[in-house]
């Protein structure tokens, strides 16, 4: 096999071996994302296109250049196997990678929006109204309960007042506060 290919001219020793080696760290990028291995380690070059705090349409990344490579390779084999000029060659395989990319990037841009962490932020619930649920004696004379929209979900949370009367079951409330282990601190809803 090696005299096969040290007989090939340069022009499709370059694609054989971009191929090859783009496929190589393609299957290996594969392997690792299925067993959950971390590829920011081999040398991650990820660039942000936009500038704010979520992660961005990363359009050059350790992946996505793999994923060029490679098609690059396969897609400039086929052209060269069809009987296609250098120029033809070249030109396709280069659009080839370049969609590639493109697919990639969009495709991990979407995923990365579907990640949730799931975590609760108490914080969220301050200014929210909610409706009590299990009666919060006054002056926190006890931990009641409460319905409270928090995250885009109706939630039961633990609940305490300062309030000089008890919010019996059923009373509409305001969130005020939220101690530091995720009490929420009402009061009744004025209007």
């Amino acid at each position: 096999m090696l005299n096969w290919y040290t007989e090939l001219a340069i022009f499709p020793k370059i694609y054989w071996t971009t191929a090859i080696i783009g496929t190589l760290f393609l299957l290996v990028l594969l392997v690792l994302t299925f067993i959950g291995g971390d590829t920011g380690d081999m040398g991650d070059v990820d660039m942000e296109i936009e500038a704010d705090n979520g992660i961005g349409f990363q359009f050059f990344s350790l992946k996505n250049s793999v994923g060029f490579f490679t098609l690059f390779g396969w897609s400039g084999l086929s052209c060269i196997d069809a009987g296609c000029s250098p120029t033809v060659t070249v030109i396709v395989s280069v659009i080839s990678g370049l969609i590639m990319m493109a697919l990639m990037a969009t495709i991990f841009y979407y995923m990365q929006k579907l990640n949730a962490s799931g975590t609760l932020n108490y914080k969220n619930a301050i200014d929210t109204v909610g409706e009590v649920y299990l009666t919060v004696r006054a002056k926190r004379g006890n931990i009641g309960k409460a319905h409270v929209r928090i995250q885009g979900s109706l939630r039961e949370l633990e609940a305490l007042t300062d309030s000089e009367t008890d919010l019996p079951s059923g009373t509409v409330i305001i969130v005020k506060d939220v101690t530091p282990n995720g009490i929420l601190i009402i009061d009744k809803l004025n209007h």
